[in-house]
């Protein structure tokens, strides 16, 4: 994105003096900031409906409307009311008078005649801060435009690659159906393999893209996570895989939350610990309820993790394992794992070493 280009700075000065006008104004004057003039109090506030200054720097002593009078109506207006006032001053120091400018919304007193390098330096500050806001101004207006563009990839995600991918599934289902070819027969179990995947990594950017999007929803109801999990393994049967799962649960195993959000989150632990496990090693997944305030699932197997994974596993776009790259994953399961639990306002806790092998815990809350 190209960065927006920002105008001259501005600060307004009043004095119904002319030639103090023209002498701060040539103090003060420099590339980059415009110094705009003012001999009233009528004449600032047209001004400052027209043009956003860093500073004002108000002559006390004016004709009509003084320099206090001006500053309650630039306080008094939402346009103006954070425009930092600096007044300038011929008379002799009064601490009346000071609190009056002070209470008008003044942010300092100066004292003429006026030392240039204090005046530059005080300005100095304020077109700074200024142009801080500014800055902060442009990058909020580029996170807007950040935030637009991925509701516009969660659009294309969710309609424009889901649809034909769709399509191919339900292509390669039908040659199985239809064929009886082995070649043929092989090359639509590669085409479902690969849709089924994709079709996983496309509902893990979309997760992403919602979560940090802050359009996360949750729906809470009572659910049993034991039979959730137990319906959650069942499913492995398509694929042989049931077998390496056992599955145990103590207490009471009913609680609120989403079904869908935390079995997505089951199943993101049962497929890594499937994978990285030893092919005929056991995956063991225990539901402890014996909690009166809260549930816990713990899915664990024989591999270990190296600990600088361990420190990171949690994190988008992180392998979770030694043969995460070859798996075509995008390391984002373990990352949607944690921020699913986490809405729930559980945690998620995880342990790997020689003598236990790998455990992560879900910890929700029971309601």
């Amino acid at each position: 994105m190209s960065p927006i280009v920002q105008p001259d700075i501005k600060l307004l000065v009043v004095d119904d003096v002319a030639q103090n006008l023209v002498a701060i104004t040539a103090l003060l004057a420099r590339p980059g900031l415009t110094v705009l003039t003012a001999q009233s109090g009528t004449e600032a506030l047209e001004r400052l409906l027209v043009d956003e200054v860093a500073v004002a720097l108000v002559d006390v002593q004016m004709p009509g409307m003084d320099g206090f009078e001006l500053a309650e109506l630039i306080r008094g207006t939402e346009r103006t009311r954070h425009t930092p006032l600096i007044f300038l001053t011929a008379g002799a120091s009064d601490p009346n008078r000071a609190f009056r400018g002070y209470e008008a919304g003044a942010v300092d007193f100066l004292h003429k005649p006026i030392d240039p390098m204090v005046l530059r330096n005080k300005v100095e500050v304020f077109i700074e801060l200024h142009a801080q806001k500014k800055r902060m101004a442009q990058q909020l207006e580029e996170l807007k435009v950040a935030l637009k563009m991925n509701e516009v990839f969660v659009a294309v995600l969710g309609h424009d690659l889901r649809n034909p991918l769709g399509a191919i599934v339900n292509g390669a289902e039908l040659v199985t159906r239809l064929s009886t070819d082995e070649k043929v027969l092989k090359v639509a179990g590669i085409m479902q393999s690969s849709a089924a995947r994709m079709t996983r990594m496309i509902e893990q950017l979309l997760d992403v893209a919602r979560i940090r999007s802050g359009r996360l929803e949750m729906k809470p109801a009572e659910n049993d996570l034991h039979k959730l999990s137990q319906s959650l393994i069942e499913e492995l049967d398509r694929d042989g895989r049931r077998e390496r799962v056992e599955l145990s649960a103590e207490g009471a195993t009913v609680g609120r939350f989403d079904a869908d959000r935390i079995g997505a989150a089951i199943s993101n632990l049962l497929g890594n610990a499937l994978q990285h496990g030893a092919a005929s090693a056991k995956v063991r997944v225990h539901v402890d309820g014996r909690s009166s305030d809260k549930l816990s699932l713990t899915v664990s197997n024989e591999g270990v993790i190296p600990a600088g994974t361990l420190a990171t596993m949690f994190e988008p776009f992180h392998a979770s394992g030694p043969h995460s790259g070859a798996s075509g994953g995008l390391g984002l399961g373990l990352y949607i794992v944690n921020e699913f639990v986490k809405a729930h306002g559980g945690k998620v806790n995880a342990r790997s070493n020689d003598r236990e092998g790998t455990c992560i815990e879900l910890a929700l809350p029971r309601s």
